[in-house]
C-alpha cells in the first residue's frame, strides 16, 4: 500500500539567495518575484530579517545550469523597477 503524503504547495517553497559580501559576512534573501524583461530574468529579493529591505538581481546561469545572481546594470535596474512599478499597480487595480 502506497503512503500518501502531504506535499508543500508551489507557493510554500522558498527560493533562498545567500549573498557573501567582500568581508565574507552572508545575507539571506527570499525570492520574492522574478520579471522577465526581454531574454533576461530579474529577480527582487526580499532580505530574510527586514521584509522592507530588498534587492534587483539579474539571472544567469553557469556551466552546471545552476543560477547565479548578478547586480543589474542601471539600464536594467530602471526598466525592472518600471516593470515592477507597472506590475504593482496592475496587481492594485485588480484588488479594486
Amino acid at each position: 500500500m502506497k503512503e500518501e503524503k502531504d506535499l508543500p504547495e508551489a507557493e510554500d517553497i522558498e527560493n533562498t539567495v545567500v549573498v557573501t559580501d567582500d568581508e565574507g559576512n552572508e545575507t539571506y534573501y527570499r525570492e520574492e518575484m522574478v520579471i522577465p524583461l526581454g531574454a533576461k530574468n530579474f529577480a527582487i529579493l526580499a532580505e530574510d530579517n527586514d521584509a522592507d529591505n530588498a534587492v534587483v538581481a539579474r539571472i544567469d546561469f553557469d556551466a552546471a545550469g545552476e543560477p547565479i545572481y548578478l547586480d543589474p546594470t542601471e539600464e536594467e535596474f530602471t526598466a525592472v523597477m518600471d516593470a515592477y512599478d507597472k506590475l504593482m499597480a496592475e496587481m492594485k487595480e485588480e484588488e479594486d
